[in-house]
């Protein structure tokens, strides 16, 4: 008997990391835990499998998290937002003694988690943290070249751009929030350091990036762990995460909300009744998400993952791209299905390091994709058709290969 418990299990990316769990079947138990009993019992009888089970749990109490994992070998941790969430329930399930997955893309938690390292290896459990799209494919593809493609690395760069989900929870659009307002971390010149989104040294990065599939479209400084993980792993004197959420109109309404200053969590009173000015954007914001992708006829939702590594091979300068483009798959999807493979991948014994790591720490890259093929069935590449892994090897004399995987 093999048991995984998928905490958030009904949400938009937990109902993926279910449905991906169910169809590796690996596991004989698949537990459903989630706030929502109701939800979470109905995703179970939706998805009709004998093995699928719910379980109520509130990720805000310990008490509930460790009663909702017991008897698990693997947890599965897709509850947002992490920087209030993960911690609460790493720290239970390390005091469990279980093997742990998460999707973790919060820079402040991420801290919070690796600081749990000696806890973790004293529970003698593995903790892989930010394994979703970025983090977590990009990390992979970061340590594939910086192992395997360049003989030095200078700089790497993860862009990202995406947009048109047929629905977005309001945790997604807080975490946007949350890293518009942050001291955002990036690592320059060899050193680590933070940027701040509006202010001028946040600007400086900005660039327009062009995106396979999705067009060329101008990136802000994103707080993702990347890059303050991947320093740790690679020598490189340069590592940066930005993006930007498609349409530009409904971006550019968050950015826009968020300069005004209506993000405070203190409610006012309006009218005798007490309101949040942070709750009352959120939902302001998606009600004119839905006006927004309709009157700019914006279509299937899309988006590209494109890592940027400068280095040197034999010498002289070299540069790698990487694409992941994709059309009609939804964040969920690109969130939920690494993080369920990453549980497979330590169900079977691929995963053996102790502690709270990164992907780039514990995952073999190779390990990952091969395992992403053959859930995917794929022909030719890893995102399924019409959406590939692009690699352009660009070489000092500027002359480019192209590799569609």
């Amino acid at each position: 008997m093999s048991r995984v418990t998928v905490l958030g299990g009904c949400g938009t990316v937990g109902t993926v990391a279910v449905k991906t769990l169910l169809q590796a079947g690996d596991f004989s138990e698949i537990i459903i835990g989630d706030i929502d009993f109701e939800k979470a019992s109905e995703c179970a009888s939706n998805l009709g499998d004998e093995c699928l089970s719910a379980f109520r749990v509130d990720a805000t109490k310990p008490g509930e998290i460790k009663e909702a994992v017991k008897g698990s070998d693997v947890v599965v941790n897709c509850c947002g937002p992490f920087y209030k969430l993960g911690p609460i329930v790493l720290k239970a399930v390390i005091g469990s003694k279980i093997n742990y997955v998460d999707v973790c893309d919060d820079f402040d938690a991420t801290r919070i988690l690796l600081k749990m390292d000696k806890d973790a290896k004293k529970a003698n459990i593995t903790a892989l943290i930010g394994l979703g799209s970025s983090p977590g494919i990009a990390n992979l593809l970061v340590k594939m070249c910086a192992d395997q493609m360049l003989d030095t690395v200078d700089s790497i760069d993860i862009y990202h751009a995406h947009g048109g989900e047929p629905t977005e929870g309001a945790a997604v659009v807080a975490h946007r929030i949350h890293s518009m307002l942050a001291d955002i971390p990036m690592y320059l010149d060899g050193k680590f350091t933070t940027v701040r989104y509006f202010e001028d040294s946040g600007k400086a990065l900005e660039e327009d990036v062009e995106f396979h599939c999705v067009g060329t479209h101008r990136v802000f400084p994103y707080p993702h762990p990347e890059t303050i993980t991947l320093p740790n792993y690679i020598k490189c004197k340069r590592v940066t995460n930005m993006g930007c959420v498609l349409p530009w109109e409904y971006y550019s309404l968050i950015q826009n909300v968020v300069r005004l200053g209506m993000v405070s969590e203190d409610p006012i009173t309006v009218k005798g009744q007490k309101v949040t000015p942070f709750d009352f954007t959120i939902a302001y914001i998606l009600e004119q998400r839905e006006r927004i992708l309709k009157e700019t006829n914006f279509g299937i939702q899309r988006g590209c993952l494109k890592i940027t590594m400068k280095g040197s091979v034999d010498g002289k300068p070299h540069r790698f791209d990487f694409s992941l483009a994709s059309e009609g798959q939804s964040m969920g999807e690109g969130t939920g299905i690494p993080a369920a493979l990453g549980a497979v991948l330590m169900h079977r014994g691929k995963i053996t390091e102790k502690g709270v790591l990164p992907p780039e720490g514990c995952v073999n890259p190779f390990d990952f994709l091969i395992l992403m093929q053959e859930h995917l069935k794929l022909r030719g590449g890893i995102t399924g058709e019409g959406s590939p892994l692009i690699i352009e090897s660009t070489n000092h004399e500027g002359q480019v290969e192209r590799l569609e995987m």
